[in-house]
């Protein structure tokens, strides 16, 4: 008579085998995840840093070039207030040495004759230059092409959205500005010189609260 052993299964093993297997690939996915979140962590560092960065540099530009450009409006007004509608700019001598003295890089050419009561009728070639102000806006696009940005918050990306699209108006009406002086059109290019301001006060206000709170998009 054959006898046939039945072979004993070893439940302990197999179980700790199907544990050892779950653990490790949990501990596989968990690497994983954890590695990819340290990777994005730092790409949105290094796009905050470059993004402050260029803030900054904005923000310098902006307020040099701005102070000069309004002194434009500035110079006419003054002109303004010293020319008489009938006879032109007929002013002491004194007067217009003030203006001059004010307004150098304006005044190129000044012609008098004498007037009457110790006047002089003043002709006067001036010159503008428009500071063009350079507004980057690369760190920005490289964080919205690469996707970095989706990783910044909420309220740290509307701010941001919020600021660049008023640099983008601030760039337009210096372009607007710019094709009013090529035009020679100085009613024009007083007006939108006062638009401008405007919108660069703003801009000034924007950037200077985001370099505040920028690492709360960290």
């Amino acid at each position: 008579m054959s006898f046939f052993k039945t072979k004993t299964i070893n439940w302990k093993y197999i179980v700790g085998e199907i544990l050892l297997l779950f653990v490790g690939i949990n501990l596989a996915i968990w690497f994983n995840d954890w590695n990819t979140s340290k990777v994005i962590e730092k790409d949105k560092e290094i796009a905050l840093n470059k993004i402050e960065g260029e803030i900054k540099a904005n923000l310098e530009e902006l307020v040099e070039n701005s102070a000069q450009n309004q002194k434009i409006p500035a110079f006419y007004k003054a002109i303004n207030l010293l020319r008489k509608e009938d006879s032109g700019l007929v002013v002491p001598s004194n007067e217009i040495r003030a203006l001059v003295e004010e307004f150098p890089e304006f005044v190129q050419k000044l012609d008098s004759t004498p007037a009457d009561n110790g006047l002089y009728q003043y002709e006067m070639d001036t010159f503008i230059n428009l500071e063009i102000t350079d507004l980057s806006s690369i760190a920005w696009d490289i964080s919205k092409s690469t996707g970095i940005f989706h990783e910044f918050g909420y309220d740290c990306l509307y701010e941001l959205q919020a600021l660049y699209n008023t640099q983008e108006l601030v760039k337009s009406e210096i372009r607007n500005a710019t094709n009013a002086l090529r035009d020679q059109s100085i009613d024009d290019l007083i007006r939108i010189l006062g638009v401008l301001r405007q919108l660069e006060e703003q801009l000034e206000a924007q950037y200077k609260n985001m370099l505040e709170n920028i690492s709360n998009c960290k």
